[in-house]
C-alpha cells in the first residue's frame, strides 16, 4: 500500500459534532462540551504536520479519510474493591454506545478543512471510521485520540488497498 497524503495522530477525548440544543434566548449550540477541544486538538495537529510541508495545498480532489477513534473505557468495565482496575469479562469489546461514529466523523472533517487539509468536507467520497478502546488493537492509542490518515484517490498508483 501507498503512503496517504496526511496523516496524523491527535491527543484528546473526541467529541461528537452533530446534535444542537437552544438556550433560552433562543440562540443554538452544540450539546457536546467536547465537540470544540476536538476539533481545536485535529486542528492543531494537523496544523502542525503541515508546517514541515511549504509546498502543501489543501486537497481539492476526491479523498478517502480512514480515522480510528480511541475511546477511554467507562469505570463500570471495571471491577471493584480488590478487583479494581482489572477489566470485567462482561465489558465489551468493542465501544457501540454514543459517540455516534459518524458525528465524530464530521467534527474531524470540519477540523481538517479548517486546517487546510482538506478544501472542503465534500471531498471526501469514502471513509472507513472505527471506535476502539485504548490498547485494543490496530492504531488504538494508549490514551483517548485517533489517527487519521487521508488518501487521494485520482491517482490509481496511491489509491489504498481494499
Amino acid at each position: 500500500m501507498t503512503a496517504p497524503a496526511f496523516h496524523v495522530t491527535v491527543h484528546g477525548t473526541p467529541g461528537p459534532q452533530g446534535s444542537k440544543t437552544r438556550n433560552a434566548a433562543g440562540a443554538m449550540y452544540e450539546s457536546s462540551a467536547k465537540v470544540k477541544p476536538w476539533r481545536e486538538a485535529v486542528k492543531s495537529a494537523a496544523l502542525d504536520a503541515l508546517a514541515y510541508d511549504e509546498a502543501w495545498q489543501p486537497l481539492a480532489e476526491p479523498v478517502r479519510i480512514d480515522v480510528v477513534f480511541t475511546l477511554r473505557r467507562p469505570k463500570h468495565h471495571y471491577g471493584t474493591g480488590r478487583n479494581a482496575g482489572v477489566l470485567k469479562a462482561s465489558a465489551p469489546r468493542f465501544p457501540s454506545g454514543k459517540p455516534d461514529t459518524d458525528k465524530l466523523l464530521r467534527s474531524t472533517q470540519d477540523a481538517l478543512k479548517d486546517a487546510g487539509v482538506l478544501r472542503d468536507d465534500s471531498v471526501v467520497t469514502a471513509v472507513f471510521a472505527a471506535k476502539a478502546y485504548v490498547l485494543t488493537g490496530a492504531d488504538a492509542l494508549s490514551h483517548p485520540g485517533a489517527v487519521i490518515r487521508v488518501w487521494r484517490l485520482n491517482d490509481p498508483s496511491k489509491e489504498p488497498e481494499q
